[in-house]
């Protein structure tokens, strides 16, 4: 019988009596979040979180502690459940999310316009670069990616750019994920020579590593705090990025990502430096 069999469904309010089996993940799934809406009030004890979510009791009891093993919850003696420490986590890095898209957004939107080409923002997300926003340019080049996709870290200017802090002993353990995890074949020691380059540079080249024809030019945005916290890239046709014009566009996209570190409170000092160099 699956974990999911466990969840009742019209089972009598604070009755262990229980109603029909739901044999679905969405049934868990909505029943955690019910839990959590009603924890959001303030802290509340077992008995009186099954009654008002119409439970029973050790239903209830099996939910709120699998949200305590993961921290969405916490348990105080005598008071009940609490909201954990990873919402906080959560909320913390929907706000500083929020922040960056709409401050960038009128940078991005002008360098798309200068360069007439599709500029991307994007984050960090555990081993994968997160795409937050898009602004398409003005050529007729098809650019197949979209808001929410995670693409490979190694593979795209965007993902390079991210880890232009990242100590060299590490950028081979992130390599070798990103193949793991599909993306395209590459060499490292070509990939490693031209990464100490970039971090060099504070930019990121990709030369049509991720998909072909589609070349572009990436840099980080910094915090307050001088942390790599997010990324712009400028895509296009490789017919439109030659070397030259690569290297030229450069420049537009450091201005455009210092103007959008400013603005998130950067004052213009970097971190030390990463060791460079292969692994």
């Amino acid at each position: 019988m699956s974990q999911d069999s466990d969840i009742d469904d019209g089972a009598l309010p604070g009755s262990d009596k229980p109603g029909p089996k739901i044999q679905t993940g969405s049934q868990t799934l909505l029943r955690g979040l019910d839990v959590l809406d009603m924890v959001s009030e303030g802290p509340i004890p077992l008995p009186e979180l099954a009654a008002r979510l119409g439970l029973t009791r050790s239903t209830t009891h099996r939910l709120a502690n699998a949200l305590v093993d993961r921290r969405y919850l916490g348990f105080v003696p005598r008071l009940g459940y609490r909201l954990g420490p990873k919402l906080l986590e959560l909320g913390f890095l929907a706000q500083r999310q929020a922040d960056i898209v709409q401050v960038a957004r009128p940078h991005i939107e002008a360098l798309a316009a200068l360069s007439e080409d599709t500029v991307h923002l994007g984050v960090m997300e555990t081993d994968r670069a997160l795409y937050l926003d898009k602004i398409p340019g003005r050529r007729r080049v098809e650019i197949s990616s979209r808001v929410g996709d995670r693409q490979p870290l190694t593979s795209t200017g965007l993902g390079k750019a991210l880890m232009l802090d990242h100590p060299a002993a590490s950028w081979r353990d992130v390599f070798d994920t990103d193949r793991t995890n599909g993306a395209p074949p590459a060499d490292f020691a070509l990939w490693s020579e031209r990464m100490a380059g970039y971090v060099a540079r504070r930019l990121a080249f990709d030369l049509e590593e991720n998909e072909d024809q589609i070349r572009c030019v990436a840099a980080p945005i910094r915090d307050a705090t001088g942390q790599i916290v997010a990324a712009i890239s400028v895509s296009s046709a490789a017919q439109y990025m030659d070397d030259a014009r690569m290297t030229s566009l450069g420049d537009d996209v450091r201005a455009t990502t210092e103007a959008i570190s400013r603005d998130l409170g950067w004052n213009g000092n970097l971190p030390t430096p990463p060791r460079r160099g292969r692994p």
